[in-house]
């Protein structure tokens, strides 16, 4: 029987999961074989008819422990990857981790809270946040990087391995350049783009290079790419966490919320609440062979 998706299976265990699958899926389950992708781990399950209703079944049945999306079976790998950095690519938020050396992390973190699923502006809360920042030494910067910011499990196997199968790859931020820069060059990013923090050579100015680069600007770097790369939009995987995040994963071919506040996961066409990064990778139907350094 031909299909033209399939069910991805992601989880702890899967293994379980797979044993029941059939039963689970019942009509929509396609008359083709289960295909491990990472043995005991992840495993893609062809499927035929109502694709949300057979993803509903799978999600209602498996229960929280699994992250189970449905994907195009052609097309899968995709050729340009557009990663936000806070939260998805790193464990933190900048500004928050500052913010928790001047003394003042709950006041900031509450603004970006709220930024990130999406009740206030991202510009004005970003504004406001450097502004409750001024006068901070720069050494708190280095401080950061140094002591707080961590790649999070699978940022170097997702990026070495899209690179070697020929993707391009873009970390975008409504953070600043001081850590996105180091961030992109620690997992092996091609690209990065995020916000100016300004200072007067010794301390932190509480204001921020105009214009601010948030939710549209965010979008603007994926189309650039795909118009320099000569790619469809359906050859883009976007991935984020927050609702600065939501327009340039709505217009790639593989949208995924990471992690993700309610606002976004509701939105995007796949979502990642349990597993790494190497997820990315499963869902574009890489196997545990295929993925550099694993």
């Amino acid at each position: 029987m031909r299909f033209s998706h399939v069910l991805n299976v992601i989880s702890e265990i899967a293994g379980s999961l797979a044993a029941n699958i059939d039963q689970w899926l019942g009509p929509w389950r396609a008359d083709a074989p289960l295909t491990w992708l990472s043995d005991g781990y992840a495993f893609d399950a062809p499927i035929v008819g109502d694709t949300a209703i057979a993803l509903a079944e799978a999600r209602a049945r498996a229960g929280l422990d699994a992250d189970i999306n449905v994907v195009p079976a052609e097309g899968r790998r995709k050729r340009l990857l557009v990663a936000d950095m806070e939260s998805t690519i790193v464990s933190c938020e900048c500004l928050d981790e500052l913010a928790a050396i001047a003394g003042i992390r709950p006041r900031i973190a509450a603004i970006t809270e709220r930024a990130m699923k999406g009740e206030i502006a991202f510009e004005g809360a970003l504004r406001e946040r450097v502004g409750l920042l001024k006068g901070l030494p720069l050494g708190a910067l280095e401080r950061v990087w140094r002591e707080r910011v961590r790649l999070n499990p699978g940022a170097r196997a997702l990026v070495a391995t899209m690179k070697a199968h020929g993707a391009h790859t873009l970390l975008v931020s409504g953070g600043f350049t001081f850590f996105t820069s180091r961030v992109a060059e620690a997992a092996g990013f091609e690209a990065c783009q995020s916000n100016v923090l300004l200072d007067d050579g010794s301390v932190l100015t509480g204001k921020v290079g105009e214009p601010i680069l948030g939710r549209e600007a965010k979008l603007a770097a994926l189309e650039r790419s795909l118009a320099e790369f000569d790619l469809d939009a359906s050859e883009a995987l976007a991935i984020g966490d927050g609702a600065n995040d939501l327009d340039m994963i709505r217009r790639a071919g593989l949208g995924v919320a990471y992690h993700a506040k309610p606002v976004v996961a509701a939105a995007a066409g796949a979502g990642i609440a349990h597993g790494d990064l190497t997820a990315l990778l499963y869902l574009q139907g890489y196997r545990d062979d295929e993925i550099v350094g694993i």
